[in-house]
């Protein structure tokens, strides 16, 4: 089916909306998929705060280009199906592979992040990653860690005082 031209210009918009909204971008091939498998992808994206559709490869190229990406061969070409990450790419990322996992309709053609190209081995890479609240926690612990070394070595020498003054009112006691 034909797109008009005020059609084309509603899904550029959208399109750039989406992109520009967007911390990563992953492009996946698809191709022999059920309608319930797409919702399926779909639904386990947005859980995670992001968005799963398909895209016109001519429509998406221009868009892409528009904003500064450059577009490595054959991530715009055969069926194009795309997961935008508005909150945590790598959660999102993550929840893409969960959900795909075992569908070989699903091919991995690589994507975006912070407006540069990722190899699928990095897309991958990504999808390895902690969700960002167990990362910022382990941030914090790695921040504190000094902090906490420092206030034990100081309160070190009054703990040892009051284990010898404990250890002569025990001994007082017991000779008593």
């Amino acid at each position: 089916m034909a797109l008009t031209r005020e059609q084309k210009e509603q899904v550029l918009a959208q399109y750039e909306k989406w992109l520009k909204n967007s911390k990563s971008v992953v492009l996946v091939e698809y191709s022999g998929l059920t309608m319930k498998q797409f919702d399926a992808i779909r639904a386990k994206v947005r859980e995670t705060g992001g968005e799963f559709h398909v895209l016109k490869n001519t429509l998406a190229r221009k868009v892409f280009e528009a904003h500064g990406m450059t577009i490595p061969a054959g991530y715009l070409q055969k069926s194009t199906a795309v997961v935008f990450a508005f909150s945590d790419a790598a959660a999102t990322t993550k929840a893409l592979f969960e959900a795909t996992k075992g569908l070989e309709a699903i091919k991995l053609k690589g994507g975006f992040l912070d407006m540069q190209a990722l190899s699928p081995a990095q897309v991958k890479s990504l999808a390895d990653l902690p969700p960002l609240p167990v990362i910022r926690a382990q941030l914090l612990g790695v921040l504190q860690a000094p902090a906490g070394k420092l206030v034990r070595t100081i309160a070190e020498p009054a703990r040892s005082l009051a284990a010898v003054f404990k250890a002569y009112a025990d001994q007082a006691q017991a000779a008593a």
